[in-house]
């Protein structure tokens, strides 16, 4: 475990990209379980700062960075995968009832606009409260250890 927890950031940056693609694969474009990957990804790197360093307020600073990076790397996916769908609301012909998404709204149109939002800025912003929340968990316990 040790050795999981001292890999570079560099590299476990990397491993992140990798499996947070394969979780945006696995919702199929919807990043439900990127959210649920960012409670992990909080405990990791809570756990990969504290190996470093004590220094409560440079870890503080660290996961809050870190967790940021996380959430944008999820926004660049879900800006690539969903922006291209913007072009469509300028579209007068564009049918949105039968674009294949909820209907979460009265009108189509409206809809398809509230699922663009929510796909591209609101579940990256929940993959980092997410993160941020087992992140402060995971800090919490390890202050308590310390104690």
């Amino acid at each position: 475990m040790n050795r999981l927890i001292t890999i570079k950031p560099g590299w476990a940056f990397a491993i992140y990209m990798v499996l947070d693609t394969i979780c945006v694969g696995m919702g199929m474009g919807v990043p439900i379980f990127c959210i649920f990957f960012g409670f992990l990804v909080g405990w990791y790197i809570v756990r990969m700062i504290v190996a470093t360093t004590e220094q409560i307020r440079e870890v503080l600073r660290k996961f809050l960075l870190y967790a940021a990076v996380a959430s944008a790397f999820t926004f660049v996916v879900m800006t690539v995968i969903w922006g291209r769908c913007f072009l469509m609301l300028f579209d007068p012909g564009m049918d949105y009832a039968n674009f294949g998404i909820p209907m979460i709204l009265y009108d189509p149109k409206a809809s398809f606009i509230g699922w663009l939002v929510l796909m591209i800025v609101v579940s990256p912003f929940l993959q980092l409260l997410a993160t941020l929340f087992g992140s402060h968990l995971t800090l919490l316990t390890w202050l308590k250890s310390r104690a």
